[in-house]
């Protein structure tokens, strides 16, 4: 499995924030996009998630553009925002059920990817009453209810305890591990360590990277 993303670039008014941004990457790898707030990381995995339009480029899979696709990308790609996209009155389950069917939301709690996420432990809960480590896991689950091999992530450790951030890093590298591919947005030196590649973006473009373990040399790059 490839994507490909080929001069993506997207204005607002008379702003730039994108102005070609080109990588590649295959499954069973993690892409880290780094950048200065405001430096378009959002606006960038928002695009590939479908949310917004780009004005130009190309979102390729296996040679397929996704952006003139959206049933195949519905298929093939998972979001995760950094806001949780739930609904806060009702229980997790419930919120469960919106994306999974009976059968499958009780097969992936038993033994599936809500189970390695320990969903179950708070099935019955309203989301408003879970910590944010808990949406953020609820998040991810509602996520991968198609099992896309692509899955967006933009600032999932954002405001998370440890325990919270080791359990979501835990699954991802499960994830890694059967193929998917990752591309995420941070600043969490742990997240950073699961990635395979690096990209900084700035000035509307994404820079390769080189990350030896220096925050602060990664830091002053930004």
């Amino acid at each position: 499995m490839q994507i490909e993303l080929k001069e993506i670039t997207k204005s607002y008014s008379r702003k730039c924030v994108l102005q070609g941004v080109s990588l590649t990457a295959e499954g069973g790898m993690c892409i880290g996009i780094l950048g200065s707030n405001g430096s378009g990381k959002s606006t960038l995995l928002s695009i590939l998630a479908g949310i917004q339009k780009a004005d130009s480029g190309s979102f390729l899979y296996e040679g397929r553009d996704l952006f003139t696709d959206a049933a195949l990308r519905s298929s093939l790609v998972g979001y995760v925002p950094q806001g949780t996209p739930l609904f806060e009155e009702l229980t997790v389950r419930d919120n469960l059920l919106l994306w999974y069917n009976r059968k499958d939301l009780l097969r992936e709690l038993e033994s599936g990817i809500l189970s390695l996420l320990g969903i179950k432990e708070f099935l019955k809960t309203p989301v408003w009453k879970l910590s944010g480590g808990m949406k953020k896991r609820l998040s991810i689950g509602c996520a991968m209810a198609k099992h896309p091999p692509i899955l967006l992530l933009d600032e999932p450790g954002a405001a998370l305890d440890l325990a919270c951030k080791q359990q979501i890093l835990h699954y991802l590298h499960q994830y890694k591990h059967s193929g998917g591919l990752i591309l995420l947005t941070t600043h969490d030196a742990f997240e950073l360590e699961l990635c395979d590649r690096l990209y900084i973006l700035k000035n509307g473009v994404a820079e390769p990277c080189i990350f030896n373990g220096d925050l602060q040399a990664l830091t002053q790059q930004l």
